[in-house]
């Protein structure tokens, strides 16, 4: 049976043309019958080689390994996928009150994020506004210096040629003998009164602050106009007194000052003086004599344990008293110890850009003091921008009695005090300037006011009253200045 089906499946293969079959008939060595059935390649020509064969099948063995690799990658996503099924069916199983839950602290993240965003970024644009206000100063600064240099060269050179005539001829000599002049006139030089040089001269002769005409008193300090050296209201405030000018950048505005009360072992003669353009504003330059202020050689520098803020700062009774950068913290820092001796936050105000001054600076909390203590000027948001004045305890900061005015902060460049009232200067920087209201906090009444002030650099950051020399301390672009003022009779 084997052998008949052997024939026909050789049958079969003989007919198909395409193929070519060998059957063939042997005994084995063991001396069985063997068939053999052989069939022709359809693309090999001939057997390969023993090498060709190994390369084969090492082929065969590196699509095996990298099949392998394959299947090993596959089992691994499967696995990952497995996981991820297994914590969907635990977050099913927790329950939609969880998921909403961790959404909403997401959220509530996310919405504090924007907010800080959106804080820096009001910071950032306030910080951008003031910068380019600075910058447009400064440019104004250095075309004002530009024309002083050019006149200055100018007038050197006409002195220059005006010493070269002089040292060519001779002085000129009187004619006339003593008994030709009439009694009671003197001899003056032969000037032509026509020349620049003549009218130059006469100019820098007559150029007299008003203030140093003014009568004063036996104390040393202009009296008012009936006499009395007491309090009484502003009716005049005197030329500028430059006594000195800023050496860098940071003196851009500032603020300065002297002790009214003075505490052992300072003097009314010591002086103190800030530079306040910068972020880290800690150092506080003292001078033992007004000499040493003039011409920029302090005594003693003393580093604040924290930065102010800007040009509100002022010295009493042996203390210098400040806000602290960014709060609405005010700060007593004792000179001689050299530290801080009470802290106290300012109830509502506003700080760091909220209410400032016109010229901005973050002069939002301005502290003062006159012939009734110590005292600070700010705004609140419930007074929606209005000044509000504040009496100081001097050793613990403690509010002792509040006003609020009707007068808008910001519509104001700088303001003082004296004799409890409140005096606002109407701009920082128009030349011709005035002291345009006046708040009385004996009365609780506003009036408005139109005595001149002269803003003679343009750039007013500080303006504050000495009760003891009865004077006004400004700091005026770069510039630390004085004005003597007249007070009515009350």
């Amino acid at each position: 049976m084997p052998v008949a089906q052997l024939l026909l499946l050789a049958c079969l293969v003989w007919g198909l043309e395409a193929r070519r079959a060998q059957l063939q008939k042997a005994n084995d060595p063991s001396g069985r019958c063997q068939y053999t059935f052989s069939v022709a390649s359809p693309s090999e020509s001939s057997c390969p080689e023993q090498s060709q064969a190994t390369s084969a099948i090492q082929d065969l063995q590196r699509d095996s390994s990298a099949q392998r690799a394959d299947l090993e990658s596959t089992k691994a996503r499967l696995s990952s996928l497995e996981g991820v099924l297994h914590q969907l069916a635990l977050g099913q199983a927790a329950g939609p009150s969880q998921t909403h839950e961790g959404l909403q602290r997401e959220l509530g993240t996310l919405r504090r994020e924007r907010e800080q965003l959106e804080t820096k970024t009001r910071e950032l644009e306030v910080a951008y506004n003031n910068l380019l206000r600075d910058k447009s100063a400064l440019e104004e600064e250095k075309r004002r210096l530009e024309e002083e240099n050019a006149d200055l060269a100018q007038r050197l050179e006409s002195r220059s040629q005006e010493a070269a005539r002089l040292r060519k001829g001779q002085c000129p000599q009187a004619h006339s003998s003593a008994q030709d002049v009439p009694p009671g006139s003197r001899e003056v030089s032969k000037w032509n009164v026509e020349t620049m040089n003549f009218q130059e001269l006469k100019s820098e002769l007559t150029e007299v602050p008003a203030s140093r005409i003014l009568k004063e008193s036996p104390s040393g300090h202009p009296e008012n106009e009936e006499g009395d050296p007491g309090c009484g209201e502003l009716v005049w405030v005197g030329e500028p007194l430059t006594l000195r000018r800023a050496e860098t950048i940071a003196g851009k505005y500032g603020v300065w000052m002297r002790d009214p009360e003075p505490a052992y072992p300072h003097t009314p003669e010591t002086t103190w003086r800030i530079d306040t353009v910068g972020t880290d504003i800690r150092q506080v330059f003292e001078y033992d004599r007004v000499s040493q202020f003039l011409q920029g050689y302090p005594s003693k520098v003393h580093v604040l344990p924290r930065p102010l803020e800007s040009t509100g700062a002022v010295v009493y009774r042996g203390s210098l008293y400040f806000q602290g950068a960014e709060s609405r913290t005010l700060v007593r820092y004792e000179l001689t110890t050299e530290a801080v001796k009470a802290e106290k936050e300012l109830p509502g105000a506003g700080y760091h850009g909220q209410f400032p001054y016109s010229w901005g600076g973050y002069t939002d909390i301005d502290l003062a003091v006159d012939e009734t203590g110590l005292w600070v000027i700010y705004s609140t948001q419930g007074a929606k921008g209005a000044i509000v004045l504040s009496r100081l305890n001097p050793e613990s900061l403690a509010l002792e009695q509040t006003w609020e005015t009707n007068i808008r902060k910001q519509s104001v460049a700088n303001a003082f005090l004296i004799c409890g009232r409140l005096y606002t200067v109407s701009s920082y920087s128009s030349p011709d300037a005035t002291v345009n209201f006046a708040y009385d906090t004996a009365t609780g009444r506003s009036k408005a006011l139109s005595v001149p002030f002269k803003n003679r650099y343009k750039y007013s950051s500080m303006v504050d009253y000495n009760p003891l020399e009865k004077k006004l301390f400004a700091w005026d672009n770069f510039n630390m200045v004085t004005y003597d003022i007249r007070l009515s009779k009350m």
